[in-house]
């Protein structure tokens, strides 16, 4: 794939942002001055141009343009640039300036519309020239890379390491005397080996059916000229020019009815493509189809269908990525040197079980590199091997292959995953925020920014570009992260791009006035440099900081959580652009007053700092969507005020695009509780320190957030009651509910809640309500936390009842038996028992629960621990279905009874 191909479609993807925008300002022409009106009209017309021209370069994805045309696709990426800083420069309310500072910055949006005037008149004269290159590119070759060149890099027994079990269980599913048609997926990243073990299995089965086809479907992007390539190239049809989708369809069903085969559909990428083809498809004759993609949502798309399965292929175990290394690296008898042992072990970390490469980075040091010291040289500069002309630029092609076909929506989002450390992981809510804050989300109707974002997410997850590392209870991933050698591709792309510049220990300063986004990942740092087109800055650094702010008006994002940071930086408050500021983990104590002139601002992220109080002006933040300011104590004891929340101003409800706020200090602030009924918007709410008498008061608020998904409440300490009864219209959609502290009944409303997937309910002290009769009904339960919330000494689950619960965590209860009866807890996953110390066995009907695969033992009594034990324990046998059992102490495993 060339390089511009890539340039183009991120520019393309900020390009249709900056429309919307910048049509958006025009509406508002009352706010431009003398001749910024027609100048940013001229604005929006390049713009234009530069989208159509986009179109006309992926309208022939297979042009290698020459090195003039991927200059110029530089120079309009850096035009596209410029022209988004003088739109957010217009977007500013002045008015709220003082005169200096307005001058500056009127002065600042007249140079930047000169320069891109000029470079719009020297486009103007050379357009005929660049759109004959488009048209008409010279040395134009085909510069895909073929699927069967890639097939040819695992061929054979020696390739297939590892793909021994996968394969025999394919084969065994193919030759499985079955009458009706039967379909598989076998869904991965690019360069997993789908498509080396799909031929094994083909070639091990094909000449037991009577017709066998392989096709690869990239090949074609229209659902007829799929069915075409069926037809007529493989099977030997002869199909009437002109022929429509139902002649094709007809004529598919007719040749293959009475026949019985096996077809695999190689590299299958087209959503909307599978309908078709399965239409054509006549069931029965026990025929069989398998098709390779690295799109897991066309996979899923089909999961209703009990006639398709679905194959996820995993990298291979570290034991066959060491073998196959090893065959590929050293000479004949596969040995490693023991002088190499070290590095070699690092570089197969860095494949992570990718055969691709692992053969590739094998073959590539088996070629080139003899020494210590030339390995060593290979393994620091991974990512410039996978640029164009570079010992693993075939690799880069076939990892590009996904990223080459994200929609231009996705493609910063994807890129974006460079700015952190390589095997870093991401939280999912950050990197959403921050997607936000670059622009990259586009609204949709009827969702927020944030669920469209998810959205985004789940899709670069489903491509097998992003991988979810840690899943939450619901499903939906915890923190996410890429491939080591994706993330290698991500940065040859973003160094190409100028998306994102990284500083790192050992490395030598390779920031310019041009950088856009920039990274830093060393210990110490020192910028004193004019970074004058900074939008992004991140520091990963824990060591010391010494910046320049005043350099860096333009940011956009400033994310420097967890640096040696004592003191709120007083020059960040001229950020004037500023839509993120994340200063977790650091050791600021306050926020100044001047806060306000953040007017952009849309997250503020003050967790597990020293700020107890925020100041009044934070409330002319009109854009705030996340405000998030509280300290946890992480000690191993659980205890009531594990979490530490902050003051607001009493008018908090002139933030009214507030989306989350947590944790809000409620002793002394009655008024405050008052307001939030008027923060409508709100998903989630965090209160602590809440007494008795403003219950109610919260009540009425919250009967007012009909969009709150979240809702944490703590009372004032383990005496003071929470009355929480008075709520009888609650959200309809709460998700999440975490009541901490005493209950003098449990709140009727709570079973109402039908979208309910967790519950924690902590020192609760119910006596006569018991909590699971309350909850056993309510249909997505998915997790629920019982700490010390019921003073009885038995619980019962009853059959039929808790029908999703996944995770059950009981905590300091006084239980002396649990009883679950057959045909209870029917999905559960997790049992956790903690301090329960009088609890005389595990429950009764234990043995019952099939999908129970884990069971964990804290700091519980050794008599009863005993009981359990592989060796000698009398009820054993009750855990034969359980994969994981621990006993822990103090949060560390002291025994494995698994």
């Amino acid at each position: 794939m060339a390089d511009s191909e890539i340039a183009g479609g991120v520019v393309a993807g900020s390009v249709i942002f900056l429309l919307k925008k910048l049509d958006a300002i025009v509406t508002r022409e009352g706010n431009l001055q003398g001749n910024n009106k027609k100048r940013v009209q001229d604005l929006r017309h390049e713009l234009r141009s530069i989208e159509a021209l986009q179109k006309d370069i992926d309208a022939d994805p297979k042009k290698e343009h020459d090195h003039r045309f991927q200059v110029w696709i530089q120079d309009v990426r850096e035009e596209a640039y410029d022209i988004e800083d003088v739109i957010d420069l217009l977007s500013l309310d002045m008015t709220q300036e003082s005169a200096r500072r307005r001058w500056k910055m009127r002065h600042s949006i007249n140079d930047l519309i000169e320069k891109i005037n000029r470079s719009l008149e020297n486009s103007q004269k050379i357009q005929e020239r660049y759109q004959k290159l488009v048209s008409t590119p010279t040395n134009a070759v085909n510069n895909t890379y073929p699927h069967e060149k890639l097939a040819s890099l695992f061929l054979g027994n020696v390739d297939t390491v590892g793909m021994e079990e996968p394969r025999n269980k394919l084969v065994s599913w193919v030759l499985e005397p079955k009458q009706r048609l039967k379909m598989m997926f076998v869904v991965g990243m690019a360069g997993l080996g789908k498509t080396t073990l799909v031929h094994s299995v083909y070639e091990r089965v094909k000449q037991r059916f009577d017709s066998h086809v392989w096709i690869t479907a990239s090949e074609s992007k229209t659902k007829l000229e799929i069915l075409l390539s069926l037809l007529a190239k493989k099977f030997g049809c002869s199909i009437t020019p002109g022929a429509d989708m139902v002649a094709v369809t007809h004529e598919l069903q007719k040749f293959l009815r009475n026949k019985r085969y096996v077809m695999v559909i190689d590299d299958f990428c087209v959503k909307d493509v599978w309908e078709s083809i399965r239409l054509a498809l006549p069931d029965g004759n026990n025929s069989r189809i398998i098709i390779t993609t690295r799109r897991g949502d066309i996979a899923n798309s089909c999961r209703d269908d009990d006639s398709i399965h679905i194959h996820k292929l995993q990298p291979l175990s570290w034991e066959n990525a060491k073998r196959l290394f090893h065959t590929k690296a050293f000479s004949r008898n596969s040995r490693c040197p023991s002088g190499l042992e070290e590095l070699s072990q690092s570089i197969l970390q860095k494949c992570d079980g990718l055969p691709l490469g692992i053969i590739e980075i094998g073959r590539l040091l088996k070629s080139k590199a003899q020494t210590a010291y030339e390995w060593q040289k290979l393994h620091d500069n991974l990512e410039s091997e996978l640029r164009s002309g570079g010992g693993l630029s075939n690799m880069m092609k076939v990892l590009s292959t996904s990223y080459k076909d994200l929609p231009y929506h996705l493609k910063c989002c994807f890129l974006y995953m460079g700015i952190f450390p390589e095997n870093k992981p991401v939280k999912r809510r950050r990197l959403v925020r921050l997607w936000i804050a670059e622009r990259f989300v586009t609204e949709e109707r009827g969702k927020t920014l944030e669920e469209v974002g998810e959205e985004y997410l789940n899709e670069l997850i489903d491509r097998s570009l992003i991988q979810a590392n840690e899943m939450d209870f619901d499903g939906r991933p915890k923190s996410v992260g890429v491939h080591c050698l994706m993330h290698k591709m991500i940065l040859s792309l973003s160094h190409e791009e100028n998306f994102c510049t990284l500083h790192c220990t050992g490395a030598k300063k390779n920031f310019t006035e041009k950088t856009r986004r920039l990274s830093i990942q060393k210990k110490d740092f020192d910028i004193s440099q004019e970074l004058p087109r900074l939008r992004t800055f991140f520091s990963f650094s824990t060591g010391r900081v010494n910046i320049r702010w005043i350099n860096f008006l333009r940011l956009r994002v400033l994310d420097i959580q967890g640096t040696s940071l004592g003191a709120f930086p007083s020059v960040t408050t001229d950020l004037l652009l500023l839509r993120y500021l994340s200063l977790r983990n650091t050791d600021i104590r306050s926020i100044p007053e001047t806060v306000s002139n953040l007017k952009q601002l849309e997250t503020l992220d003050l967790k597990q700092t020293r700020v107890k109080k925020l100041p009044k002006s934070v409330l002319q933040l009109g854009e705030l969507r996340h405000l998030l300011v509280c300290r946890y104590n992480n000690g191993r004891v659980v205890s009531f005020d594990a979490v530490q929340g902050f003051k607001v101003p009493k008018k908090i409800s002139a933030l009214k695009n507030l989306q989350k706020l947590s944790f809000v200090k409620a002793r002394w602030q009655y008024r405050m509780i008052e307001e939030l009924q008027h923060l409508t918007q709100l998903r989630k709410l965090g209160i602590v320190a809440l007494e008795k008498e403003d219950g109610k008061s919260l009540c009425d608020s919250i009967e007012k957030m009909r969009n709150l998904h979240s809702l944490n409440v703590t009372s004032l300490n383990q005496e003071e009651p929470l009355q929480l009864d008075a709520m009888t219209n609650p959200p309809p959609f709460l998700q999440r509910l975490h009541l901490k502290g005493p209950l003098p009944r449990f709140p009727k409303w709570v079973s109402s809640l039908h979208d309910l997937a967790r519950i924690r309910l902590n020192w609760s002290s119910l006596s006569e309500d018991n909590p699971v009769e309350a909850l056993q009904d309510l249909p997505n339960l998915m997790e629920l936390q019982l700490l010390d919330a019921y003073t009885g000494t038995q619980l019962e689950f009853h059959k039929g009842k808790f029908q999703k619960l996944k995770i059950l965590d009981l905590v300091q209860l006084k239980l002396r038996f649990i009883r679950m009866e057959d045909g209870t807890l029917p999905c559960l996953q997790k049992l956790i028992i903690r301090k329960c110390s009088e609890l005389e066995r595990v429950p009764v009907g234990i043995d019952d629960l099939i999908h129970l695969q884990e069971l964990l033992l804290c700091d519980m009594p050794e008599k009863f621990v005993t009981q359990l034990k592989k060796k000698g324990g009398e009820l054993r046998h009750l855990l034969h279905r359980i994969s994981h059992i621990g006993s822990y102490k103090e949060g560390k495993l002291v025994e494995d009874l698994s």
